[in-house]
């Protein structure tokens, strides 16, 4: 595929439909359609399982984790977490997308409800018509982190120190098509710096590697990487946030390092499947509503890196169109696509 820089340019701005993407991309995103029927008997009558498509102690699973018990209380029933990690959590979303009990629902992150098809479009399940979208649970930026080899004492000379890296450079994420996949491409477009994509299966991995010297930068969830940087064991050159943000107050953006054009967010939100019938969707949308509003809930996620959101159904598809947009435009700048 093909498209001019006004194209490029009309993407990146949020308009979509100016562009020659897929035609599941261009379609306006709306909650699945829902099975008419009802469920005979009353709804939940078994434990809920959520799925997560990355390991224990990522962000996701931290989110996940930190609103199940109130989301139990909410619905009468346990709320069992399981870790499903694996291809930037398609794995998850595909399972999610098949699932026909009524109590399995996913966590999932951007890359997995908007643009996991242009990235591969032999995937088994689309996300604009695959799935029940049931609430926006938590957003952050993401800290563009540099190992602690990294000469120089501010963030500008941390970035010069990355640019002369030159083709020997090299960094990591949690998978081909996550946000901190695409969004250092963008950061790469945008500063010069040459390095190449090492994916590995979550950012507790990714940060494990940075620590030891086996990759040079990442762009991390700010809750997991502060108590490295805070230790002198890493270095974070800046936010992706347009201006300082109110989870982590203590750190620059990445405007400050004079880089400009990066701006993007990390999120997380369940979903369940297409097929959910309607009462369902709106219980348990609801239920997960009122979870991650809890105050021990907000809090959890705050501790986790989460500013906690809890959005009905058309809140999660509006920030999946705008998302499909803005991730799509990095996708076709870039050429990216996973196998």
């Amino acid at each position: 595929m093909t498209i001019s820089k006004r194209q490029l340019l009309s993407l990146l701005a949020g308009a979509p439909a100016a562009l020659a993407l897929p035609a599941w991309a261009q379609a306006p995103v709306r909650p699945a359609a829902r099975g008419a029927a009802v469920p005979a008997m009353p709804w939940p009558t078994q434990p809920l399982k959520v799925l997560v498509g990355f390991p224990p102690g990522s962000t996701p699973d931290l989110a996940a984790r930190a609103i199940a018990e109130a989301l139990g209380r909410n619905i009468g029933q346990p709320v069992v977490v399981e870790n499903r990690p694996g291809a930037s959590g398609n794995i998850v979303a595909d399972l999610v997308a098949k699932s026909t009990d009524n109590h399995t629902i996913g966590v999932l992150i951007n890359g997995n409800l908007t643009v996991a098809r242009m990235l591969n479009d032999k995937l088994p399940f689309d996300p604009a018509k695959d799935f029940a979208p049931l609430s926006l649970i938590g957003t952050a930026p993401l800290l563009l982190t540099v190992s602690g080899q990294a000469t120089g004492r501010t963030p500008v000379e941390w970035l010069h120190w990355a640019r002369s890296l030159e083709g020997k450079g090299n960094y990591g994420t949690p998978g081909v098509g996550t946000v901190g996949h695409l969004g250092m491409e963008l950061i790469k477009s945008k500063t010069g710096i040459q390095a190449v994509h090492v994916p590995f299966p979550g950012n507790p991995q990714v940060i494990n590697a940075l620590l030891a010297g086996q990759i040079h930068l990442a762009l991390l969830p700010p809750g997991l990487a502060l108590p490295h940087v805070r230790s002198g064991r890493l270095k974070a050159v800046g936010l992706t946030s347009p201006g300082r943000s109110a989870l982590v107050t203590d750190q620059p953006t990445l405007r400050e390092a004079s880089v400009t054009g990066a701006d993007l967010e990390i999120w997380t939100a369940a979903a369940g499947p297409a097929t959910m019938p309607a009462p369902v969707v709106a219980k348990l949308s609801a239920a997960i509503v009122e979870a991650v509003r809890a105050p021990e809930s907000r809090q959890r996620l705050l501790n986790a890196g989460w500013q906690a959101v809890g959005t009905a159904p058309e809140g999660l598809v509006n920030r999946m169109k705008a998302d499909t947009a803005q991730l799509g435009g990095i996708i076709l700048m870039r050429g990216i696509k996973s196998e």
